[in-house]
């Protein structure tokens, strides 16, 4: 096993009846995309590859129709605009983060309306917003290609409006790349011999987002930033305190992690991989002094992370391969280690809920 982490797959939460999204996301022509987004579904209802065994030593990781009334009016509801999202009438404006989205799209573009970042066409309409993905697009649901493209699209759309829509490199945009450039090359795992391909279908790995990747995710994926300090706000993917592994500022994390990956080694980037797929760092004893090992290193005075779904975090439940059909309660993020984490993964995958909300945190 990895050290901290688990075995990780799609759970199936409680059947629930939903209306689908059809909007039509078109990304613009500077990713050479045309055709619509592929519809997406609910939590629970995609599984994602399971793997009998495995080599020890890693699981890295309608409208209602109209009501006809006496005489000639025909009434139609009419959902409601979501309020666009506050703006500030000096400086930049607010701040927003997104929690691991895995591939859902539907939840994720509902999330999103609901925080007023996007309106009812999908579009940005929160104008000098700062919005941050803390990663994991990918594997374990339906459109992890789809999630992408919507992200990418969003970030022009955003700068076009003075804002910004940005996102971290997370364990899962690693093990993507890592399947594509390196596939069953053998690399040493520290307790045997694995690859990226085996490890990429035990932890969700979908087809279809395979068959639809393209150079230019693959280019966006591997610059991504690693660590950010926005506002106060340590930002990164995983509860670890593997990122002082790779320098002592965030400008030499990143610039490592960039290197790391450019370098195109399968050992290196596999390393790089199994040590951003540890968590738990700051949830038991001394996981306060974890914290503050990487605000007194790179700055801020919180920590914002996504990586470990927060029923893990509450000891809730014990995996996300759909043992248990009850699905977490999730209200929002967690916030623990003495105040100092919180933390964003809300379980989409084991339906849970995919969580957007704005910094800080509202009492």
């Amino acid at each position: 096993m990895v050290e901290g982490s688990m075995t990780q797959g799609a759970g199936q939460g409680p059947e629930v009846e939903r209306t689908a999204t059809v909007r039509d996301f078109r990304v613009p022509a500077y990713v050479h995309e045309t055709g619509p987004y592929a519809h997406s579904t609910h939590p629970g209802d995609v599984v994602p590859p399971v793997a009998d065994t495995y080599p020890e030593g890693y699981t890295p990781t309608q409208r209602d129709l109209p009501v006809i009334n006496r005489g000639d009016t025909v009434q139609v509801p009419v959902e409601p605009e979501p309020a666009p999202a506050p703006q500030s009438a000096t400086g930049p404006g607010p701040l927003y983060v997104v929690g691991d989205v895995h591939g859902y799209l539907d939840e994720l573009v509902a999330a999103l309306q609901e925080q007023g970042l996007i309106d009812a066409a999908g579009q940005w309409c929160a104008g000098t917003a700062r919005l941050w993905f803390l990663g994991d697009f990918t594997d374990r649901g339906p459109d992890g290609i789809g999630v992408i493209d919507l992200v990418m699209r969003l970030s022009a759309e955003a700068a076009a409006a003075g804002g910004y829509c940005k996102a971290l490199l997370g364990n899962h945009e690693l093990l993507l790349l890592g399947a594509k450039r390196f596939g069953d090359t053998p690399v040493n795992s520290g307790a045997g011999t694995a690859t990226f391909q085996a490890a990429w279908l035990l932890n969700g790995g979908q087809k279809t987002d395979m068959d639809r990747l393209q150079d230019h995710h693959l280019q966006w994926m591997s610059r991504l930033d690693a660590v950010e300090e926005v506002d106060g706000h340590l930002l990164l993917h995983s509860d670890t305190t593997a990122y002082l592994d790779y320098g002592r500022s965030i400008e030499e994390v990143n610039d490592t992690v960039r290197e790391t990956i450019t370098r195109n080694d399968a050992d290196e980037v596999w390393d790089l991989f199994r040590k951003f797929t540890k968590r738990f760092s700051f949830r038991d004893e001394g996981g306060a002094d974890a914290v503050r090992s990487l605000l007194d290193t790179y700055g801020g005075t919180r920590v914002v992370h996504g990586h470990s779904p927060i029923p893990y975090l509450l000891g809730e439940v014990g995996s996300e391969d759909g043992e248990d059909d009850r699905g977490p309660v999730i209200e929002g993020p967690h916030v623990y280690a003495d105040g100092l984490a919180i933390a964003m993964d809300g379980g989409v995958t084991m339906a849970g809920k995919l969580l957007v909300r704005q910094l800080p945190l509202h009492a």
